[in-house]
């Protein structure tokens, strides 16, 4: 058993840890929206902010309320939610790539970026609409004073329609993502066959910003950003064009899709609040939930795994991605069984360590403290503790609960954590692991309240 089980299991201050969450919240706020950390990312983040505002509600429904408003007040016109929002006052070498790297208002001029603000034009998962719907429900009179789910409808459904029209660029229905950095997951072993396939841009035409504020060890590799970098030249060269067959790297991933389902769901219930048609999103729910299982499910490996478009096949690299449909309701019971049982088998070990490793301790490019290829990380925790009480599994997520709730306290809030002892790495007071801290929290108050 280790420390940080040994720690889940004895009494831990949760008016402290409160308090520590609820700071770290107040000092990231910027007065319209919230970075993930002042240094390494001093911008706003497409998934980060919709992380954020579920814990931002129980301290300020107006404020994360008006997270998401920001975030969405930089949409395209084509729909999509860009990954990063600048902020202007923020010097251009503080993060790489920059608003003049990316050139928004004019490289995606014909696929609708704003005039202002600069972002980026890649996506990240759409976690947009299970936020909105958090957010509301925990003031639902402010919410309809504001018209918060009126004005917020309309851009939801947009963005949706984006991803699974001009972004199904399989044919299947489900989401492909064009760019390492769209799924979240950046150096994901997933990836490592794709991109040997990219030509690395040379290491003299960029200079990479977050080694300054992070370990090398803990980051992607020099190799990893040159291909990172020249995949997004490439798509800003081309308008931010999706076409079949144009993309160098093209991968439906499971935790991407997973999310639009989840977020589908949402949206239904956002229709319904605000007078319009359920229908089209609990049927688009239904199909992708039937496409997913047919596409990325594999029973030989107990999860889902994700598909590379341009050579045809799955990848066969066990990644948390790959738990996350947990979160889907209706999926059959043997592939629900199936993740519980690879949750905790000998590839992730969460039953032992208390945690979810990103990627498999079993697999070949396991690495306890670099990013995406073994450390684990805290909004993904909360989508899997989240999936298991959807499906009944209460005592199982109870102990993800309080496992993350110790290693999110005493790792400082940190960005991720080695899968085992939970030792803190990347940045510390990391907005979402707060903010998701926070909501585990409320959530376990109101448990024992009743």
């Amino acid at each position: 058993m280790t420390k940080l089980l040994d720690a889940a299991r004895t009494s831990f201050d949760g008016e402290e840890l409160r308090r520590g969450a609820s700071r770290v919240l107040l000092d990231n706020w910027t007065g319209a929206s919230s970075v993930p950390s002042h240094t390494l990312y001093p911008h706003q983040w497409s998934w980060d902010s919709a992380f954020i505002a579920i814990g931002l509600r129980h301290l300020s429904v107006r404020r994360a309320q008006l997270e998401l408003e920001t975030l969405l007040g930089a949409q395209w016109a084509d729909g999509r939610i860009p990954h990063i929002v600048f902020n202007p006052a923020v010097p251009l070498g503080a993060y790489f790539p920059s608003p003049d790297f990316w050139r928004s208002s004019t490289a995606g001029a014909a696929a609708g970026a704003p005039a202002a603000p600069e972002t980026s034009g890649i996506v990240q998962p759409p976690v947009h609409a299970l936020a909105a719907w958090l957010v509301h429900e925990a003031d639902p009179q402010e919410s309809l004073r504001r018209g918060f789910l009126a004005r917020m409808y309309p851009k939801l459904a947009a963005w949706h329609r984006y991803l699974t029209a001009q972004r199904n660029l399989g044919g299947s229905g489900l989401v492909t993502t064009v760019h390492p950095w769209e799924p979240g997951m950046d150096n994901s072993p997933c990836w490592d066959g794709p991109l040997a396939r990219i030509s690395p841009a040379a290491p003299d035409t960029f200079r990479r910003a977050d080694l300054d504020h992070g370990a090398a060890a803990d980051r992607p590799t020099d190799l990893d950003y040159g291909r990172y970098v020249r995949l997004a030249a490439d798509y800003r060269d081309s308008g931010y064009a999706d076409e079949p067959g144009r993309h160098a790297f093209a991968v439906e991933d499971p935790c991407v899709n997973a999310l639009l389902i989840a977020s589908e769901h949402s949206l239904a219930r956002i229709a319904t609040a605000v007078g319009a048609d359920p229908a089209v999103h609990e049927e688009r729910a239904r199909r992708l939930t039937a496409t997913l299982v047919l596409r990325l499910w594999h029973p030989a490996y107990g999860m889902f795994l994700c598909r590379d478009l341009v050579e045809g096949d799955l990848i066969t690299e066990r990644s948390v991605s790959g738990l996350i449909p947990l979160i889907v309701p209706g999926l059959p019971d043997e592939v629900t069984s199936a993740l519980r049982t690879t949750l905790d088998g000998p590839h992730f070990r969460a039953a032992e360590t208390g945690l979810v490793a990103s990627y498999a301790f079993t697999g070949p490019s396991f690495d306890r403290t670099r990013y995406w290829r073994g450390p684990a990380w805290f909004n993904t925790a909360w989508l899997i503790e989240r999936g298991l009480r959807g499906y009944g599994a209460d005592k199982r997520a109870d102990q993800l609960h309080s496992a993350f709730l110790a290693s999110s306290g005493a790792s400082g809030f940190a960005e991720y954590v080695d899968p085992v002892t939970g030792e803190g790495h990347g940045t510390r007071d990391f907005a979402w692991t707060a903010a998701l801290a926070l909501d585990l929290l409320a959530r376990q108050t109101r448990a024992g309240s009743r």
